[in-house]
């Protein structure tokens, strides 16, 4: 896509996404058709929710890591967004569920970047990621089907919206976490107490750690590093659970601290 069809594509997406109403296909003109394209897109989308007060951003998301996502979206790859400072909540938060159009969580572990990952000595990989790690904890992703229909869009356009997500809840950081074996955790998501579905750190392209190492690789390339004091959401170890009613939502991670949140009709 050239410069010009790159801004018209953000604005529409950009327009849709701040508006009252469902976001349609956009016109073929203006569907990135390749994912170098949907970065490209996602990039200006970003520059413009950010002058639309959403903040800074301040942490990355990476979806479809699980077999469990890439068949529920029919995508088999792993797809980045950013995540803004408006949209970070703590546990125990209360939202209403007239703020989105049709809101899903998703049960993930989360890392707090303690170095930049400038990539400066090459490839990036699982076992040298770990040295950029300060801190881990569970983390909620909250994703919004704002789309007339996503299953008519390819997923540059979804990448372009930077994969759905609309928020992120965060529990407490675990500094030491050492000892703590990230393929073997087992995950839980709870709505209002009842274990509704599970999964399991290797759920995550076989290591959490290689997540990372991709999101962290894929950054370098943009030239835009994940920078210290960032977080990175490593993708959800269970199917989407879209909200249909007012409910409270747990997640459990063996050795990290839970994280809920609670929906409210208004």
């Amino acid at each position: 896509m050239d410069e010009d069809k790159i801004d018209l594509a953000a604005h529409f997406i950009a327009r849709g996404r701040l508006g009252p109403s469902l976001i349609p296909r956009p016109p073929d003109d203006l569907i990135p058709k390749n994912v170098f394209d949907g970065y490209a897109v996602q990039a200006e989308v970003n520059r413009i929710l950010k002058m639309a007060k959403l903040g800074p951003v301040v942490g990355h998301k990476i979806g479809c890591t699980t077999n469990v996502m890439q068949k529920f979206l029919e995508i088999d790859h792993p797809c980045a967004g950013e995540i803004f400072d408006s949209t970070v909540y703590s546990s125990k938060t209360e939202l209403s569920l007239s703020k989105f159009s049709h809101v899903g969580v998703e049960c993930e572990i989360a890392v707090r970047i303690g170095s930049d990952m400038l990539g400066l000595k090459g490839p990036f990989t699982p076992e040298s990621v770990r040295r950029s790690v300060n801190a881990i904890m569970a983390g909620i992703e909250l994703v919004d089907d704002r789309y007339e229909d996503y299953k008519q869009l390819n997923a540059p356009t979804l990448i372009a919206d930077n994969f759905f997500n609309v928020g992120v809840v965060l529990g407490e950081e675990l500094k030491n976490w050492k000892n703590l074996n990230l393929q073997s955790i087992s995950g839980i998501l709870k709505v209002d107490g009842f274990e509704i579905s599970k999964g399991h750190g290797a759920d995550i392209l076989g290591n959490p750690f290689e997540a990372l190492a991709w999101i962290a690789n894929h950054r370098a390339k943009l030239g835009a590093p994940i920078l210290a004091g960032s977080f990175v959401m490593l993708g959800s170890v269970v199917q989407t659970v879209f909200i249909e009613k007012p409910c409270r939502i747990d997640i459990e991670f063996d050795g990290l601290a839970p994280v809920g949140i609670i929906f409210t009709k208004s």
